[in-house]
């Protein structure tokens, strides 16, 4: 008994691929800012040019579609000032925080990670709240929940005001690429979602 003749089927194209992510970061900012993202790497970093013929480089982790949207948040929120600095400026403390470096660390994650909901809508992308810090020993009074109501306030406050400048230029971009509709009106972010 013969078998049946394999089938050849076209692949499959991902509908998340980071470089899609390059792409409209480029279409973006690559002219106004000078400025390119770019995966590949162990560890996300931003490299602002140190020579004029350098591109300034916002670098996410390997080719994560999720790491690259919260790279692109980051850099949105920076602004002008710290876009001149290496990683802009931040500090960043690893995995296993006690609670003053993780209320340290939500202070300047929770816009990021906002932002980066309104980009993974956009896109029709599950987004995944993080407070980078699994390994909290030391940290028994560390509540998840805060930093998620604290995001879910930001998103409420973004709905009613706007986004910040370059955020709502990538998130326009974003909802034409994925064809998701730019009005903030019909976006909802409840708390269950992240919960």
């Amino acid at each position: 008994m013969n078998a049946a003749p394999a089938t050849l089927q076209a692949p499959r194209v991902a509908p998340f691929v980071a470089q899609t992510l390059e792409q409209v970061f480029s279409d973006c900012f690559r002219k106004r800012y000078n400025a390119i993202l770019a995966g590949g790497y162990l560890e996300p970093l931003y490299q602002p040019a140190t020579k004029t013929d350098q591109f300034n480089v916002l670098r996410y982790r390997e080719d994560f579609f999720a790491s690259a949207l919260h790279e692109v948040a980051h850099w949105c929120i920076a602004g002008d000032d710290r876009r001149k600095q290496v990683d802009f400026g931040y500090w960043y403390a690893p995995d296993g925080r006690n609670a003053s470096a993780q209320t340290a660390f939500e202070k300047v994650e929770y816009k990021p990670q906002t932002l980066e909901w309104f980009f993974a809508k956009a896109c029709g992308y599950r987004f995944r709240i993080s407070v980078d810090n699994l390994d909290a020993q030391g940290c028994q009074s560390f509540d998840a929940n805060a930093f998620k109501h604290r995001v879910v306030a930001q998103a409420q406050h973004w709905l009613a005001h706007g986004l910040p400048a370059d955020g709502d230029i990538f998130f326009k971009a974003l909802c034409k690429k994925f064809g998701a509709s730019d009005n903030l009106s019909t976006l909802h972010f409840p708390l269950a979602e992240i919960a």
